[in-house]
């Protein structure tokens, strides 16, 4: 190589060096830079006991946990949203600084900090405090200046944390119009359409229908109903300032009661002529606007509520099958009548007939020459279902043994079982082993 080459590959070597040396350097004194985070106020979320916000408008909010919960003290007792205070407890008991305005600032009003806007003190469990203050808004708007009572620095911290701190009792107030415990309901009432109907637990924890007799529950209906009733909640920011008059001059909707371990709570709903629900409930003061889906999940009968599927092995596979006199018994993964081993796929298509058998509507009563009966064991032989069905002229009845619930059921779906019925065939013999 020549010398003139050499030297300009030397320094494009050092050249290239130099960038990788800068590079690298710049990289570990940002980690360096962004693992140096400067706290303002670490407690742990558990040593919370109270917390007091005072603002510079002279508005007052006082929370204190009392049991594991939170409850607003000031400016009036109210049950508070467990959610809202955690995410506040959660954004103080980390609070960090964007930056350090002044390690000694000797004249605070600059910031605003002099008679801050928002000043939060909590008292942990331990008696002692901590108190932060919350000033100005920074010029470009993006943080607000903050600073730790006896601590001399000031510091900015991000807008969005200020937003997480700053709030009023209507922010924080529990909202539902019922507060009951979902995993300890026991009993549901409700009054609706010229109905009342009422729903309990039975020893797997199902829900039943116990009056106006007793029947077989929609879970899933059921389980609806509870949902939009733990929905039911006020919107203390869009009050309707109307909403008690209307309410008075609305037609009633619906009644309804929950039990829960605490007692139960009433809801009571009405809808006036514009479609717009109201509700009252025994657990809050108030009458309040609730939302439209709300009020039409309420709005319901007995027969919205029943089960209407003809059979409840649901998703867990039958291990015996008893269909005119003949018996298909679960071996293993095999399907057996007898001693013969059954075709597992034509057994599996009648069992997911079954499985899908409803009824088109519920029946005062149904007659007929019976058609077949099919008797379904499942769940290691814990749950017995006998079904009979019968035919009157070209309706289809069912009707659950010891139940009486008569299942008007559509003819496709009859004919389709019926037909699954016939395909069910032996299995065909084994290929012959090779000598």
């Amino acid at each position: 190589m020549k010398p003139k080459g050499l030297l300009i590959a030397v320094v494009l070597l050092a050249v290239l060096g130099g960038v990788v040396w800068w590079s690298n350097r710049k990289e570990a004194s940002a980690s360096k830079s962004t693992d140096k985070t400067t706290k303002i106020l670490t407690i742990p979320d558990d040593q919370f006991q109270e917390i007091r916000i005072k603002k510079l408008t002279g508005e007052a909010l006082d929370l204190k946990r009392e049991g594991g919960k939170w409850r607003i003290t000031q400016p009036q007792a109210l049950l508070a949203d467990q959610d809202a205070v955690a995410s506040m407890v959660s954004s103080l008991s980390s609070l960090n600084a964007d930056s350090v305005v002044e390690d000694k600032a000797a004249d605070l009003k600059p910031y605003g900090l002099n008679d801050p806007a928002i000043d939060i003190t909590v008292t942990k469990k331990d008696g002692k405090t901590a108190e932060v203050l919350l000033g100005d808004d920074t010029p470009t708007g993006s943080g607000s200046y903050a600073r730790l009572a006896g601590d001399a620095r000031v510091f900015t911290i991000a807008s969005f944390v200020k937003s997480s701190l700053d709030k009023r009792p209507d922010d924080l107030r529990d909202k539902r119009l019922l507060t009951f415990d979902s995993d300890k309901l026991s009993r549901v009432e409700l009054q609706a359409k010229g109905q009342t109907v009422e729903f309990g637990k039975n020893a797997s924890s199902e829900w039943q229908i116990v009056k106006p007799r007793p029947l077989r529950a929609d879970n899933s209906a059921v389980d609806t109903l509870v949902g939009k009733l733990k929905d039911a909640k006020m919107d203390p920011l869009n009050p309707d300032a109307d909403a008690a008059k209307k309410f008075a001059g609305a037609a009633k909707t619906a009644t309804a009661i929950v039990t829960d371990a605490g007692g139960s709570q009433t809801l009571d709903v009405r809808k006036d002529k514009d479609n717009n629900y109201f509700a009252k409930g025994s657990a809050v003061d108030g009458v309040y606007k609730i939302a439209g889906d709300v009020g039409d999940a309420l709005n319901k009968g007995l027969d919205d509520f029943r089960n209407k599927k003809v059979f409840d092995f649901g998703f867990s596979d039958p291990n015996k099958i008893d269909l005119k006199g003949v018996t298909y018994t679960k071996s293993g993964d095999k399907w057996m009548s007898g001693a013969k081993a059954m075709d597992n796929t034509t057994v599996q298509n009648f069992i997911d007939k079954l499985r899908d058998l409803s009824a088109s509507k519920f029946a005062d009563s149904g007659a007929g020459d019976p058609v077949f009966d099919v008797t379904v064991t499942s769940n290691d032989n814990k749950r017995v279902e006998k079904v009979t069905i019968r035919k009157q002229g070209s309706q289809y009845f069912a009707q659950r043994e010891n139940e009486p619930s008569i299942y008007e059921l559509e003819s496709g779906a009859v004919d389709a079982l019926l037909k699954a019925a016939a395909d069910v065939k032996e299995a065909p013999p084994e290929p012959a082993k090779k000598k």
